[in-house]
């Protein structure tokens, strides 16, 4: 039987608007956020949803009310879900990190595989972690359509395995949008990535990447390497 995912990142956060590394920190979404989460919900009205799984962290489980609410569907909540333990990073602007964690940061931007949070947890582990609870989830809701709430590393890091990529290709693989949905059907094993970081349901001022140098910086980077 297929199953469906359909994976949606959170909307904007506290930590996204204010730029501070917000692993495992519990800051609820922004004004912005919400209506993100209210056009993603819109946008999945019409779509055959089941059943709902989200992180435990406020930003997924705020982000989720809104698609329960339209969908009158129960969140599942699940701590395997979550963001990556940022340990030492938690609630740091990205702008200290650099200079206060410079090997780390540079582990974290180009071989993120091999990343360890200072006291915190490192990739590898992470990653087996989501790979756990998504195998779990797809045992159990064979042959259904299951939305996911999640983050930003999370998915990164599950799209490598949904591609048949080794974790050493994370790098290669694009940050998403808040709100961005990302669609996987699952049978006999097989996964095919139907839509990755769609946020069509996003313009220019409902976006937050758009509103941040440091995506259109990345953008304009991940052009040059093309």
């Amino acid at each position: 039987m297929k199953t469906k995912l359909i994976i949606v990142r959170h909307a904007e956060a506290v930590g996204n608007m204010n730029r501070r590394f917000h692993g495992w920190t519990d800051e609820g979404i922004t004004d912005r956020g919400e209506v993100q989460a209210k056009l993603v919900a819109e946008r999945l009205k019409d779509t055959q949803i089941d059943i709902i799984y989200s992180s435990t962290l406020k930003r997924t489980m705020e982000t989720a009310a809104y698609i329960s609410q339209i969908k009158e569907l129960p969140i599942n909540s699940r701590d395997d879900l979550k963001e990556i333990n940022g340990g030492l990073w938690e609630d740091v602007s990205w702008s200290e990190l650099t200079a206060t964690y410079p090997e780390e940061y540079k582990t974290w931007e180009t071989q993120p595989h091999i990343h360890q949070m200072p006291q915190g947890e490192n990739v590898k582990s992470f990653y087996n972690r989501l790979i756990s609870a998504v195998s779990d989830i797809l045992a159990k809701e064979e042959g259904k359509n299951v939305c996911i709430l999640t983050h930003g590393t999370a998915i990164r890091a599950l799209l490598c395995w949904f591609k048949g990529l080794p974790l050493e290709d994370m790098v290669e693989i694009p940050w998403c949008d808040n709100t961005a949905i990302t669609i996987i059907t699952s049978e006999q094993g097989k996964f095919v990535v139907e839509a990755e970081g769609d946020s069509s349901h996003l313009d220019k001022t409902t976006s937050t990447f758009q509103n941040q140098e440091w995506y259109l910086e990345y953008i304009k980077n991940m052009n040059k390497q093309d």
